[in-house]
C-alpha cells in the first residue's frame, strides 16, 4: 500500500465492468444480456442528425454548456407529460444532470453525509454502485437483506437500523423501483416505510428503468422534499455510450447538487443527443412494447424448466435462480451454469445467487433460451 493512500481502501473492491463493455474481450457474435443496456441502437437518421450536429454546431475547442438549461427545460416537459403531471408542476430548477446516474448518487452522498455526518442504508442485493461510491468516500455502509421469495426489503431489520445506527447516523436510503437485479417493484408495505421515514432522511428512489415499469413516484415529490427521484439515458432511451443522468427533486436539493457537482460534467455532444432523444422520444420509446412482450415470453418460457425459480419482472431483465433442490451445490452449479451459457454465445450477469439476463432482441431471446436448456442439460449430465 503506498503510505500516501487512505488505508481503507486496502481492503476496498472496485466496480469491476461487465465482460461485454470490452469490446477486445467479447466477440460481436456473443448476445450481450448482461447489462440491461437497450438491445437497440439509435435509429440511423438520428445519428445522422447526431454527426451533422457534431460537424456543423458542436465547436470542440469551447467547453460545453455548463448550466443544462436547455436540456433541463426538455427533461423537466418530459418527466411532466410522462407522469400525468401539470406542464408546470417540475421545472428546471427541480432538475440536476449528471455523467449518468452515477455522478449524481456521488454528489448526493458530497452533500450528506461526507466528513463523518452520515452513513447509508442498503438492501442487499441491489445496484452495487451506492455502496461502492460510498465507500470510495470513506462513508459507512449499511446493509439489510430482502425477502428470499419476493425480494421486498426486510423492513424491520431497515428500521431498527435506523434506530440503532449512530456515530454517524443513517443520513440516505437507497432503493431502486424497480430493483436490479431481481427486477421487483416496491410494494405497498415498503412504500409506506418510506413515506413514514422522518425527513432528516433522504430518500432516493431510482427510477433507471421506469419506461418499462411505467411506474413512477415522482408525483409525490411536490409533498415529500426529502425524496430524490435518479432517472438515466442509458436504458430505455439507447445512450448508454454517452453517460446521461438525471434527478428531480426539490428546488433547493437541487441547488446543493449544483454547488457539489464537476463543472463542465457532460460533453456537448451528450447533451446535443439527449436532447435528439427527447424530441424523438415517440420513436424510441415504441420498442418498449416488444421488449415487454419478450421479457412475458422469456418468463413463459423458461418457468417451465423444472430446474429454475423465476421472479416477476417490471423491468427489462429477469432475474432467475436454481431451483435448491436439483444441486449438490448451488453456487458451483450456478457458476457452472453461467460459464456454460457464455461458451454457447450468451453473455449473462451471475449476481446475488442467481443469474440477470437483459432481454434482448426475438432472435437473442430465442437462442437464450435454447443455450439455457442446453446448459441445464449439461448441469443435469
Amino acid at each position: 500500500m503506498l503510505p500516501f493512500i487512505r488505508s481503507d481502501l486496502a481492503q476496498f473492491t472496485a466496480y469491476k465492468p461487465h465482460p461485454s463493455s470490452d469490446k477486445a474481450d467479447v466477440a460481436t457474435q456473443f448476445d450481450r444480456l448482461d447489462t440491461n443496456e437497450s438491445p437497440y441502437d439509435l435509429p440511423p437518421e438520428l445519428k445522422e442528425k447526431l454527426a451533422w450536429t457534431y460537424q456543423q454546431v458542436i465547436e470542440t475547442n469551447r467547453y460545453p454548456d455548463g448550466g443544462h438549461e436547455t436540456l433541463k427545460n426538455a427533461i423537466a416537459e418530459y418527466v411532466n407529460q410522462s407522469a400525468a403531471l401539470s406542464s408546470s408542476l417540475f421545472t428546471t430548477a427541480n432538475i440536476s444532470v449528471g455523467n449518468g446516474s452515477d455522478e449524481i448518487i456521488r454528489s448526493l452522498l458530497i452533500a450528506t453525509c461526507l466528513g463523518g455526518e452520515g452513513s447509508i442504508l442498503v438492501a442487499n442485493p441491489t445496484f452495487s454502485m451506492y455502496g461502492i461510491l460510498a465507500q470510495t468516500l470513506g462513508i459507512p455502509v449499511v446493509a439489510v437483506g430482502r425477502n428470499e421469495t419476493n425480494f421486498e426489503i426486510d423492513i424491520s431489520a431497515a428500521q431498527s437500523a435506523i434506530e440503532q445506527t449512530q456515530n454517524p447516523p443513517i443520513r440516505v436510503v437507497f432503493v431502486v423501483h424497480p430493483n436490479s437485479p431481481t427486477a421487483n417493484s416496491l410494494t405497498e408495505a415498503e412504500l409506506a416505510w418510506l413515506r413514514s421515514l422522518p425527513e432528516h432522511i433522504l430518500v432516493v428512489i431510482d427510477e433507471a428503468y421506469f419506461e418499462f415499469s411505467q411506474t413512477t413516484l415522482v408525483g409525490e415529490l411536490a409533498q415529500r422534499f426529502n425524496w430524490v427521484i435518479l432517472r438515466t439515458f442509458s436504458k430505455a432511451f439507447r445512450l448508454a455510450s454517452l453517460r446521461i443522468g438525471y434527478c428531480v427533486a426539490h428546488p433547493e436539493t437541487i441547488a446543493i447538487l449544483e454547488k457539489v457537482r464537476l463543472p463542465y460534467n457532460l460533453p456537448s455532444f451528450s447533451i446535443a443527443a439527449a436532447l435528439v432523444a427527447l424530441q424523438n422520444r415517440t420513436l424510441l420509446l415504441q420498442s418498449i412494447s416488444q421488449t415487454l412482450s419478450e421479457r412475458a415470453k422469456l418468463i413463459e418460457i423458461l418457468s417451465q424448466q423444472p430446474e429454475l425459480q423465476i421472479t416477476p419482472s417490471t423491468a427489462n431483465f429477469i432475474y432467475l435462480r436454481l431451483k435448491p433442490n436439483g444441486f449438490n451445490s448451488q453456487e458451483v452449479a450456478l457458476k457452472t451454469f453461467h460459464q456454460k451459457l457464455r461458451t454457447l454465445g450468451t453473455i449473462v450477469r451471475h449476481i446475488s445467487g442467481g443469474l440477470r439476463i437483459t432481454v434482448g432482441t426475438i432472435e437473442e431471446n430465442a437462442r437464450t433460451v435454447n443455450r439455457v436448456k442446453a446448459a441445464l442439460a449439461n448441469l443435469s449430465s
